[in-house]
């Protein structure tokens, strides 16, 4: 059942609910991405009710509880935008290193997909790379690892970059230094972290062109950003796969080293050099960048 039939089919119990129960049910029917990926004390907030109220209603819409309803939604919308997204291992699968793979090549596949669907912003992407000051890189817990890799490659092309984390000081601290003719790129896979958006968010309220790395449009995120890219994360052993989070990265950041040209293939010379040094390397096994 797509999103739209679940949504139909709990519209009809609306019939006989009271005015102000009905209005709550009804903002939850009709804003399921919010429903689906904001906390219970946001979605109270918003709508001016308590949240002993949402379980009410989410329960007299056919569900066990808010959770419940959150966990569907969410389900349904993920299933909609990556279809991979219910992938699992079968119990009774014969060979699991086969079944993981082929959850992995499904991952590739619709994060493929997605980036030669969205070209328009892999070309914002690379002019917007060119134009900046400084390119910060921004992460949290494993989505740091696709945004240092963004970092890493930032730096490979000759291109300044800063490499956002937490540390000693809050992501929404670090994004204060974040200026006019710069750009923010956040990499933010599930579980969403609530100082990220509000970095993203401060960064967007300035102007500043902000583009994001994520599995969803409903991803928090996505409000602050001009520039998407969506990416597959299906894992039915971790939290998230990075295969599609690095894959998109590496597209990106090689597209954009073609672009830039002279200056692109010239920085990556400079970077080749470093293979010469055989302190380091053994020339004779083959030196490759």
């Amino acid at each position: 059942m797509d999103i739209q039939r679940l949504e139909d089919r709990i519209r009809g119990k609306l019939n006989n609910f009271p005015a102000k129960t009905r209005r709550v049910a009804e903002y939850i029917l009709g804003n399921s991405p919010e429903i689906a990926f904001h906390s219970i004390s946001e979605t109270a907030e918003k709508l001016s009710v308590s949240r002993a109220q949402l379980v009410r209603v989410a329960r007299m819409l056919g569900f066990s509880g808010y959770a419940d309803l959150k966990r569907t939604l969410k389900k349904k919308l993920l299933k909609q935008v990556i279809p991979s997204s219910e992938d699992s291992i079968p119990e009774n699968t014969s060979d699991t290193a086969l079944e993981i793979c082929r959850i992995e090549h499904a991952n590739i596949d619709e994060t493929y997909r997605n980036l030669t669907l969205n070209r328009e912003d892999v070309r914002r992407f690379c002019l917007s790379a060119m134009d900046s000051d400084s390119i910060y890189c921004m992460g949290w817990g494993i989505s740091s690892m696709p945004a240092e890799w963004l970092y890493t490659r930032f730096a490979e092309l000759g291109l300044k970059s800063v490499l956002m984390r937490r540390g000693s000081l809050s992501l929404t601290e670090q994004a204060r230094a974040i200026g006019e003719n710069d750009m923010l790129i956040v990499c933010e896979l599930p579980s969403y972290v609530i100082e990220v958006t509000e970095a993203a968010a401060q960064t967007a309220s300035r102007g500043i062109r902000v583009a994001s790395i994520t599995d969803s449009p409903a991803a928090p995120v996505c409000e602050y950003s001009s520039m998407h890219f969506y990416v597959a994360d299906n894992s039915p052993l971790f939290g998230s796969s990075l295969i599609g989070s690095m894959f998109s990265v590496h597209v990106l950041t090689s597209v954009l080293a073609q672009e830039m040209g002279t200056e692109g293939k010239r920085a990556l010379e400079e970077q080749k050099e470093g293979l010469t040094d055989e302190r380091i390397y053994y020339p004779s096994y083959g030196l490759r960048y």
